[in-house]
């Protein structure tokens, strides 16, 4: 099924960091927020890094990533998928991040899981030729066992940036 990015990115010219993922899962576009499935780890990894609870509502997230000075968005503005699998995306067309840079001072780009870095350094990096720092998926898919603690240790790159 052939889909579109629906979700605004989040940023505003404190933005310090960029954090992408591929595309909003199945879950997410039925909320209409980035990383809505309740078992993906990613807000609870945050939450770990920053050592604060971010809350659960729409707007206590974007608070959140804003205080830290993170924006947030996907690489893909549309592309055939088969549900939320990251491996089944065909025909990517990337979005625009042209907009995010001019209008914020990012000093890093960050991607969560190997299917964004993928598409980003195939799509987006010729483009704009910032290089991407690839994180571990936060996604259910990848639920190995000690997973949230490596996470939060790779994860703490984010903070290093944010906190300069």
């Amino acid at each position: 099924m052939r889909i579109k990015h629906t979700l605004d990115a989040i940023y505003d010219n404190n933005s310090k960091i960029l954090i992408l993922g591929s595309i909003p899962s199945v879950k997410s576009r039925e909320i209409g927020f980035y990383y809505g499935h309740s078992k993906n780890r990613f807000w609870k990894t945050l939450s770990l890094v920053y050592e604060e609870e971010i809350g659960q509502s729409k707007e206590e997230k974007i608070n959140f990533l804003k205080r830290h000075n993170i924006a947030l968005f996907d690489v893909i503005k549309s592309c055939t998928i088969e549900g939320s699998s990251d491996s089944s995306i065909k025909n990517p067309i990337p979005n625009n991040l042209k907009p995010i840079l001019k209008n914020s001072q990012i000093k890093a780009i960050f991607t969560t899981g190997n299917k964004a870095y993928q598409l980003y350094n195939k799509y987006i990096y010729p483009k704009i030729s910032i290089p991407a720092i690839k994180l571990p998926s936060t996604s259910p898919a990848n639920c190995k066992k000690g997973i949230q603690e490596q996470l939060v240790k790779e994860y703490k790159k984010i903070r290093e940036v944010t906190d300069q």
